[in-house]
């Protein structure tokens, strides 16, 4: 499988999670401690939005390892964001190419994906020729991940996204009972638009891949006053992650089975996820 984190807050540069804390996402690409396989090598990405300009994100993937490419650390040592996500591949079965790497980009929109559909390569054609027409030609690798994307943007993504995941949920689901395949679906995704990210816990079989959130900065900054990394952080800062990035108690929450989260400006959101049948 993979992991992944997003992050959407005060402006920090991306080093500050991709690299430094205890087990950083390059740790994690080596030692990863509740994935399914301890490494993910298969590639990499991250997707930023720039402090001051366009809301356009930028794209940076590689197919080598993340802990050995030269490149991604220069990067990550000398680009700032409010919001990015970041993405480490273990493929399930499809070629180590770069346009198998996460994140996915349409448009303003990012996509990481954690999970797999299981027997995609039976399902596949019945979930691709459900795509918008207008979508398919944006289609350029072969994995599963970008074909739930573009899925979930031909079921109206850009404007109710927790509606139009559970649509395409609901559709790998039909597809997968259709061919006699159990279980069909595991996923954690997260998705943005550049302004919220959303975030969906949810598999088939009802014991889905691991995930966490950050405490409110407000509560871990009463609990460790004396952490100036802490203090630094806006109120509004929030982190969700495939597997915590330390040992801070009292700074991780699981999200539920189950369930979606929408970070946004304001109170976040918390529901249950309820795949729609097609």
């Amino acid at each position: 499988m993979c992991r992944w984190l997003a992050y959407s807050g005060t402006p920090i540069r991306l080093e500050e999670l991709l690299y430094k804390p205890q087990y950083s996402l390059i740790d994690q690409s080596l030692h990863s401690r509740l994935g399914v396989e301890t490494t993910n090598g298969d590639g990499f990405g991250v997707g930023w939005y720039p402090v001051d300009g366009p809301p356009a994100p930028a794209l940076f993937r590689g197919t080598g390892p993340a802990w050995n490419d030269a490149n991604l650390r220069e990067i990550a040592g000398s680009i700032s964001s409010p919001l990015f996500l970041a993405h480490i591949r273990a493929s399930t079965g499809t070629a180590v190419q770069q346009t198998n790497c996460h994140p996915f980009r349409h448009e303003n929109w990012l996509w990481v994906h954690n999970g797999s559909i299981r027997e995609f390569s039976t399902l596949k054609r019945d979930l691709t020729l459900a795509v918008d027409p207008r979508l398919y030609p944006s289609l350029a690798g072969s994995t599963d991940s970008e074909v739930m994307f573009h899925l979930a943007l031909t079921y109206g993504l850009r404007d109710r996204p927790v509606a139009a995941v559970e649509r395409m949920a609901g559709l790998v689901e039909a597809v997968g009972r259709a061919h006699g395949v159990a279980d069909p679906l595991q996923m954690t995704v997260a998705t943005t638009d550049g302004d919220r990210i959303w975030c969906f816990r949810y598999s088939s079989e009802g014991h889905s891949r691991s995930l966490y959130f950050s405490t409110e900065t407000t509560a871990l900054q009463a609990l460790y006053p004396e952490n100036r990394q802490l203090r630094a952080l806006s109120e509004e800062t929030r982190l969700v992650v495939s597997e915590p990035l330390g040992d801070l108690e009292g700074a991780w929450q699981p999200v539920p089975e189950s369930s979606y989260g929408v970070i946004q400006k304001g109170a976040d959101e918390m529901g249950r996820f309820t795949p729609a049948a097609p």
